[in-house]
């Protein structure tokens, strides 16, 4: 995944956080890095693989704290982007640099949408993304680098802890990684965004393999698809290869509810199924490549 070097990265819509963690109530982990603190729908946040282990291990018992005994928090709010708005401000920087390439991709996630919306005459409300480190504060609550990557609707702000990369690569994921894998993540937490504007985050509550969790999911990947289809014609990739979208549907496998709960050390089980299976997330990821159209991605009538 290249992008254009002479691109201007806008970072006004990036808070980073970095090296503000730590402060507030420990959440603890769980075993792949994951936190506890996760709920879909409303006010909840909803993220990749946020909360796939966590059912997984309430479902047996193993005791760990639920959203409902987190206390109470304040958001980050409003910061400047400090180091990376010193840094990220070509298309070079973020072939160079992972914070800046997550400044390009959200830029360019962006602007697809915004031209998007726009073309059917509704106005695309962007999203913050805030990179931080340890722990932070969202309108959805306190999380921790163990929850992953979230977007809360709360604030409409996608949360990175740029170590989710590298535990990626390692159990229970042991996903192949790269750039594009990156984008993938970045991709499919705009989608969450682009559901919230749309009124479809709502609700999407319950477990199951035919749940509302799971359509819900199972689109945000489809819209990160549709992205990666329309990437180039945003100004800031120069091109999409095979490579890259092989990088972006190992890492769709990777997080997958059944590849994760039998990785963990269980077995497979529907019934508590979050964010759908390896297959699904992969399938429908390629959906929204092979389309290149959002109203592809109707998760929510029929078969999935």
């Amino acid at each position: 995944m290249e992008f254009d070097d002479d691109a201007r990265l806008d970072t006004s819509h990036i808070d980073d956080a970095r090296g503000r963690g730590g402060a507030g109530p420990d959440l603890g982990g769980l075993p792949g890095g994951f936190g506890t603190g996760a709920k879909l729908g409303g006010g909840g946040l909803i993220g990749l693989v946020v909360v796939i282990v966590i059912a997984f291990l309430s479902s047996r018992g193993d005791g760990f704290a639920t959203n409902d005994m987190l206390e109470p928090s304040t958001t980050v709010g409003d910061q400047s982007a400090t180091e990376v708005a010193r840094e990220c401000r070509t298309g070079a920087d973020a072939n160079e640099r992972q914070d800046c390439r997550i400044v390009a991709v959200v830029n360019s996630v962006q602007r697809y949408w915004s031209d998007t919306f726009a073309r059917s005459g509704v106005t695309y409300r962007p999203a913050r993304t805030q990179l931080f480190s340890n722990r932070t504060y969202s309108g959805c609550g306190p999380a921790s680098s163990a929850t992953g990557p979230f977007y809360c609707p709360a604030d409409e702000t996608v949360y990175v802890d740029l170590t989710f990369f590298d535990a990626l690569s390692q159990p229970p994921f042991n996903a192949a990684g790269g750039p594009f894998a990156q984008a993938y993540v970045i991709g499919h937490e705009y989608g969450h965004h682009v559901q919230n504007l749309l009124g479809r985050s709502a609700g999407a509550d319950r477990q199951g393999a035919t749940s509302g969790s799971v359509r819900l999911e199972l689109q945000a990947d489809c819209y990160a698809g549709v992205w990666a289809a329309n990437a180039v014609s945003t100004g800031f990739v120069t091109e999409i290869t095979p490579e890259d979208i092989a990088q972006g549907l190992d890492a769709a496998a990777a997080v997958g509810d059944d590849r994760i709960q039998e990785s963990a050390g269980g077995r497979s089980n529907p019934d508590s199924y979050t964010h759908g299976t390896s297959a699904q997330r992969q399938r429908w990821f390629q959906r929204g490549y092979d389309t290149a159209d959002p109203t592809s991605c109707d998760t929510f009538s029929g078969r999935i």
